[in-house]
């Protein structure tokens, strides 16, 4: 059995069990909105609880201060009255994680580098 191109072409946006059939994207200036049907719907954007930062702080940068921007993304969703304190909080621990991390990855080959040169002065 063969697929002509048009059919092909018409399969691909579809999303089965999707009442409208298709998928769409949308992008705004600084906002990219996924959507398949109307039931599910992922934006990567205004993420004002910066959870998704800190589960990145986790997973890509150092987990023990990762952990502590978690702590903080969660603060701020149940207590509303320092929500934008706690906020800041766990974003500049998310990013704090991420640049320890890259530059602990950085420097320890440097480190080695300067330590083999040193042996070889030695001897």
């Amino acid at each position: 059995m063969t697929i002509s191109s048009k059919e092909e072409q018409a399969m691909l946006p579809t999303v089965p069990g999707c009442p409208s059939g298709g998928s769409h994207t949308l992008k705004s200036n600084t906002c990219i909105e996924i959507s398949n049907c109307h039931l599910v719907t992922a934006t990567l954007c205004q993420d004002r609880h910066h959870r998704r930062l800190a589960i990145c702080s986790i997973i890509c940068g150092l987990t023990c201060i990762g952990i502590t921007s978690l702590i903080y993304s969660a603060r701020e969703e149940l207590n509303q009255e320092k929500a934008q304190m706690f906020s800041k909080k766990a974003k500049k621990y998310g990013i704090l994680s991420i640049v320890v991390w890259i530059i602990i990855l950085v420097s320890l080959p440097c480190l080695v580098v300067l330590g083999s040169y040193l042996l070889t002065k030695i001897n």
